[in-house]
């Protein structure tokens, strides 16, 4: 592994590695591996293409992320017509993903908070893309459920969708089901996609028009990892979501 650049930000440091046998790019901030993507700026991670195939079964044009990184998923659905707008409290995310992940210019970049920012603006999206980190966590403010009741409002009524990355360390690990239950709160059809038994895993919380989605698969293969990542897709499996005892 080759370390190309290092950020100090007020948000935490951030590097900028590039895999020797793969050539693929990888973006780590305060020790956690962010984004990774080929020399193309498609995404090897599998949890990347697995929304990408949620979002591309819902037909969306219009999507909203919440969290940057190396954006490799706005460069993705840039490159099949999909208007794309990225929210990261970090200014220097977007420089990153520009410079060293593929970033189109073409994709909207707004530096704020993604509760400020939804809080500010009226407009509604075809899909919102949570997967914003502090660490290994979603920011508390980002997980609430007010937060989730503002995230409607900015939903198209009849066909807009809220997906969620939740990072589970194992089964026992109840984070995406405390999730679903914030959710099921304020929408009528809450899904889980996961892949139970893997250790550190990220799983798919997702609200909306989401009842007749189903598995993903791989659309748009990187030039490197894609066997691993249709391995994995294949192990996703919707699972039911259980209130924990806590939150009962």
């Amino acid at each position: 592994m080759i370390r190309v650049a290092k950020y100090h930000t007020d948000f935490g440091n951030i590097e900028v590695l590039r895999a020797k046998d793969s050539g693929s790019f990888i973006y780590r901030q305060g020790g956690c591996y962010q984004s990774e993507c080929d020399p193309n700026g498609v995404s090897v991670v599998p949890y990347i293409h697995a929304i990408f195939g949620l979002l591309a079964q819902a037909r969306v044009s219009d999507v909203l992320m919440i969290g940057c990184g190396g954006g490799s998923l706005g460069t993705m659905l840039d490159r099949i017509g999909v208007r794309v707008t990225i929210v990261d409290i970090n200014p220097k995310a977007f420089q990153i993903a520009r410079k060293y992940f593929g970033l189109p210019r073409g994709v909207h970049s707004f530096i704020s908070d993604g509760r400020d920012f939804l809080r500010a603006g009226r407009h509604r999206y075809d899909a919102i893309v949570l997967d914003a980190y502090s660490g290994r966590r979603i920011p508390d403010h980002l997980c609430a459920e007010t937060f989730f009741g503002l995230a409607q409002t900015r939903l198209k009524n009849s066909s807009g969708i809220l997906i969620g990355n939740v990072h589970a360390r194992h089964d026992l690990d109840i984070m995406p089901d405390r999730v679903a239950v914030k959710l099921a709160n304020i929408w009528a059809d809450v899904r889980l996609l996961d892949i139970r038994g893997a250790l550190d895993r990220n799983a798919l919380v997702m609200a909306g028009k989401v009842r007749d989605l189903v598995q993903p698969v791989l659309l748009m293969p990187p030039s490197v990892g894609a066997e691993e990542i249709e391995q994995e897709l294949g192990l996703l499996a919707f699972r039911p979501w259980h209130v924990p005892r806590r939150a009962a």
